[in-house]
């Protein structure tokens, strides 16, 4: 279906709405709306590319047994029945 048929702005009513877009808002700030928005599709392809930890567990690294391990035995105290 082409633009016409689906009602949506072609090439010149683009331009009217830009430069309305500018009268209204100034330069600057439709430059920053542009710039935000451009920001918000580049993070939301990035978590969309980017496995979760449900999805796509981490692979965990194998621990290497041959080294001492940094700990402190804890006895347990004896229980009283009260």
């Amino acid at each position: 279906m082409t633009a016409l048929v689906l009602g949506l702005p072609g090439g010149m009513e683009w331009v009217i709405l830009l430069i309305v877009a500018l009268l209204l808002f100034g330069g600057s700030r439709v430059a920053g709306m542009g710039k935000g928005a451009g920001r918000a599709i580049r993070e939301f392809k990035e978590e969309i590319k980017a496995p979760t930890g449900i999805d796509a567990p981490k692979a965990a690294e194998p621990e290497d047994l041959s080294k001492p391990v940094d700990a402190e035995i804890v006895t347990p105290e004896p229980r009283t029945e009260s």
